[in-house]
């Protein structure tokens, strides 16, 4: 149960990245979360929309594999590896901020998963 309630916030974490980086990442509001200048905000918006869509698949993947219930498991485990590698990506490359936004919230509720939780 506590699991599924942490997958569950982790994948929306991520329709909320998605909006973020397919929807405002070049508005006031996308400039400010990404610290961005409006320049490079409009250069490479096609960029991060690219990425926003695979953010989606993440948020998609952890919301099929709470629809399937127990026999979820595996998806869910998956996905979680998916966005906690990620974060671990983004984190090095990026911003260690991603590390807390991304990858702990995503081994939080891998482990929680993994004990049944």
């Amino acid at each position: 149960m506590i699991g599924n309630i942490l997958v569950g916030l982790v994948a929306l974490v991520h329709v909320y990245i998605v909006y973020l980086e397919m929807v405002l990442w070049d508005t006031p509001r996308g400039h400010k979360t990404f610290r961005l200048t409006p320049e490079f905000a409009n250069a490479s918006k096609v960029l991060a929309a690219n990425q926003g869509l695979y953010n989606g698949f993440l948020a998609a993947g952890l919301i099929w594999g709470l629809y399937l219930g127990a026999a979820g498991f595996q998806v869910k485990v998956f996905f979680l590896l998916c966005v906690a590698i990620a974060g671990l990506y983004g984190a090095a490359t990026v911003g260690r901020k991603i590390l807390f936004i991304q990858t702990v919230p995503a081994v939080v509720a891998l482990i929680a998963v993994w004990l049944g939780w």
